[in-house]
């Protein structure tokens, strides 16, 4: 047996700053015995519950389930250790797979060397036996294999996402510098928007915010658009359990109403990708969408504002960015009375500029941005 077999132990892999609201999630979704871990955290689960965390999880980028775990000294050793994976329990002979790898304070010290030997290994393993190997494919495989070698210790496990669960399938169209759906999903949940008021975005780009919060509020799962997910590799998936826990949640749905979640942006292009982006989801052509600069939007009062002003690449030719958040700041305090503004900010050194007391920072990073969540309450 495997692992995940034989304790029930799964990994979640999530950013440091979203890992309370994963461990919450995760309570919620019922996972039990949950422990913090590096890049993630590790609980138990059944089957059917695996399901349900994948497909309706909002703040994880992957699921995994350990496979084996061992000493690994050498190139060598991680070959003939994998070789002794019976690798036909999660692949056909004629599949795809990729590999993702990480080394650290190990005899082996590249990633992407440890990856080319464990790709070795299932190759090898498949042509002894089959006379053929499967391909590979690192856009869209059938079995995504996680490898981690941690001070000479290895850990290989199988994800059972399919692929990172940030990609909700909606984004068919963006712009420069996109915020990831993890990070607008924690955004909106930190908000604390719950739909007793409308959320407005001003700058929203290609739209994730909005799409982030329509997911919330209509209880529309991030995999819904998702054609396939990892777990369907497990030699235990059951097709008619995964087919109920679907149905059961998607029973759950509830429409948008009109004027609920709208947004608006300068750029006539990125109003288009957002446009398309939420049509792609149930009800989302009830988001209201506009081009305009945040400088003409009438008011906004009594509302929750959630935004990620642009900066750097995405601002481009549209101004010095001190002096446009110095005109947000104005326009917070003149025409939103009333508001709630969950402004992030990527580069945190922009907040000043706003000119505005916040009611609250929290840090959230953005790749390798370390952004601030920064809440002004507009009286």
């Amino acid at each position: 047996m495997y692992e995940y077999q034989m304790t029930s132990r799964f990994f979640g892999t999530i950013a440091e700053d979203l890992k309370p609201l994963g461990e919450m999630e995760l309570l919620g979704l019922g996972a039990t015995e949950l422990k913090d871990a590096y890049r993630g955290i590790f609980f138990n689960c059944d089957m059917e519950t695996l399901y349900r965390i994948n497909y309706r999880s909002r703040f994880f980028s992957r699921i995994t389930a350990p496979l084996i775990t061992f000493d690994c000294h050498s190139d060598r050793y991680l070959y003939s250790t994998a070789m002794s994976v019976d690798w036909s329990d999660f692949l056909a002979s004629d599949g795809t797979f990729a590999i993702f790898a990480t080394v650290q304070d190990s005899r082996i010290n590249h990633s992407h060397f440890a990856a080319l030997r464990l790709k070795d290994a299932i190759a090898d393993w498949f042509m002894e036996r089959y006379g053929k190997r499967p391909d590979i494919d690192t856009i869209s495989p059938d079995l995504w294999i996680g490898l981690r070698i941690f001070r000479n210790r290895a850990y290989i496990r199988l994800d059972t996402s399919g692929g990172s669960l940030h990609r909700r399938g909606y984004r068919e169209q963006s712009v420069e510098a996109p915020m990831q759906e993890t990070l607008a999903a924690a955004i909106v949940e930190l908000s604390g928007w719950d739909g007793s008021e409308p959320l407005y975005d001003p700058f929203c780009g290609s739209g994730t915010i909005l799409c982030e919060a329509l997911l919330k509020y209509c209880g529309v799962p991030p995999g819904y658009l998702r054609k396939r997910f990892g777990f369907e590799n497990l030699p235990e998936f059951d097709r008619a359990d995964w087919t109920r826990v679907r149905s059961e949640i998607d029973s759950c749905m509830k429409e948008l109403p009109e004027g609920l979640i709208a947004g608006s942006d300068i750029s006539g292009k990125a109003v288009d990708a957002a446009r398309c982006n939420c049509r792609l989801l149930p009800s989302g052509d009830r988001i209201g969408l506009r081009v305009s600069p945040f400088g003409s939007v009438s008011e906004l009062r009594n509302r929750t504002i959630v935004s990620n002003p642009p900066y750097g690449l995405r601002l481009k030719g549209n101004g010095n960015v001190q002096s446009m958040m110095k005109g947000f700041g104005d326009f917070l305090k003149q025409r939103c009375s009333g508001s709630r503004a969950w402004i992030y900010f990527g580069k945190r050194e922009l907040i000043k500029s706003v000119g505005l007391r916040s009611s609250a920072k929290t840090p959230l990073h953005n790749g390798k941005l370390d952004g601030r969540l920064v809440l002004y309450e507009m009286y």
